[in-house]
């Protein structure tokens, strides 16, 4: 069986300089994919199922932090980070390895060399995550998230804070924003949006639907490895995505 990978990484660089060393020292291993940040790493994870993946710790939006939450024990994880102390951390407690930024060949070739030897299922992350997750917290700039949303309702140009808002479902094109006040289509797509947002109020369920956590009253879990959100006041339900479970599991 050809052994393939998916490599998630903000930086064109990187990414093209880690495929072309993978090539030389792991023929056999076909690249299926590359992500720019944790929510494609996410998608196309579900997509194309790879047995490895090389996930970046600092991402726009969602992080690698994020993604190896959503991706479980299914594939064999590698860290990338630029500090130093994530990588230990993560070789210590389990992680099949890590790669610190700028890497050479031949610390590479041992991480190759103890993927292609490993046999035994991916280990469990979750304390792991749980310790990363904290320190990015402490490292990371404060940044200014959307506060506000334009759309047109009717003939006016209508600010919805997004405070007020409860969900944003992709609609093709478009994304349909539902707030307290009713629902309006923006032409801004619902990938942008979910790295602008508040992470810590806004949590993506599905590859199209985005919640406020403070309009979630409860989460169904159903029998297929998904589940529903039921919203405060609201009829609607929304599908969480077997891709997206374990991460809202966390929120």
């Amino acid at each position: 069986m050809t052994a393939t990978a998916l490599i998630a990484d903000d930086e064109p660089l990187l990414r093209e300089r880690l495929a072309l060393h993978l090539a030389r020292l792991w023929p056999e291993l076909k690249i299926v994919a590359e992500a720019r940040n944790g929510r494609e790493a996410i998608e196309l994870f579900d997509e194309h199922q790879p047995a490895v993946v090389f996930l970046d710790v600092h991402m726009p939006g969602l992080t690698g932090i994020d993604a190896a939450r959503a991706i479980g024990r299914r594939a064999q994880i590698v860290f990338v980070t630029a500090f130093e102390q994530y990588a230990v951390q993560a070789f210590e407690h389990g992680a099949v390895d890590y790669l610190v930024k700028p890497f050479d060949e031949a610390r590479l070739a041992d991480t190759v060399q103890r993927l292609r030897a490993r046999s035994e299922p991916p280990p469990a992350l979750d304390g792991l995550l749980d310790r990363l997750a904290g320190e990015l917290a402490s490292r990371r700039p404060a940044r200014q998230h959307l506060q506000w949303i334009k759309a047109s309702v009717g003939n006016a140009l209508r600010l919805i804070a997004t405070d007020e808002v409860v969900y944003l479902k992709s609609d093709e094109k478009y994304t349909l924003v539902a707030w307290a006040g009713g629902e309006a289509l923006i032409r801004k797509p619902i990938r942008e949006l979910a790295d602008e947002l508040d992470p810590e109020r806004f949590v993506q369920v599905h590859r199209s639907v985005i919640v406020n956590l403070r309009h979630v009253a409860q989460v169904v879990r159903q029998g297929n490895e998904t589940a529903d959100v039921h919203l405060k006041g609201r009829p609607e339900v929304l599908p969480v995505s077997r891709s997206y479970l374990g991460l809202f599991r966390q929120m």
